[in-house]
Order: C-alpha cells, then sequence, then structure tokens
C-alpha cells in the first residue's frame, strides 16, 4: 500500500489523452516519451513517497515507495524501456 491519493481520470476523458517528455533523473538524461490515457494523477505523497517525475506544471505523474512504482502513464507503450528496467532492478 503506498501513502498517496491517485484521483481517477483527472486529466480528462480519452479525447484528452496526451503525450509528453519526463525528466526521470532515476532511468537517465534522456526524457522519457509518456503517453497519458484517462490518467490519474497523484496528490499527497507521505514523506516516505520519493516524487520521480512530474510535468512542467508541476502535477506529479511516477512516484516510488520502496519496491513500489505508480505511474499516471503507461510505460509499456512505447519501446523505451528504461523504466521497466528500473523497475526489475528494484
Amino acid at each position: 500500500l503506498m501513502n498517496i491519493t491517485a484521483r481517477r481520470n483527472a486529466f480528462g476523458r480519452q479525447l484528452d489523452s496526451f503525450e509528453a517528455g519526463l525528466a526521470i533523473r532515476r532511468i537517465g538524461e534522456e526524457p522519457l516519451h509518456a503517453i497519458f490515457i484517462r490518467a490519474p494523477l497523484l496528490e499527497a505523497p507521505g514523506a516516505e513517497v520519493a516524487v520521480l517525475a512530474m510535468l512542467e506544471d508541476g502535477r506529479i505523474v511516477a512516484v516510488q515507495q520502496g519496491h513500489l512504482l505508480a505511474t499516471c502513464f503507461h510505460p509499456e507503450l512505447t519501446s523505451d524501456e528504461r523504466f521497466h528496467r528500473y523497475f526489475l532492478e528494484l
């Protein structure tokens, strides 16, 4: 159980889906191409939750608590395997 709140469909309907480049230092310097489809929003992370990525406006889109990860995007929809490798290394 992660100490964070997730608000479902916070970015809108499927028509409001979007893509963005995310800076995630733990997987490298090159931005990760992220695809958001009916994405939730992560809010109010507890002290033990590390924020891994935010959108340019400061909204949280990836977090880690111990060996658990949560994202608002779909890392499986791109050919970039860095986020999956990071998960497997945990």
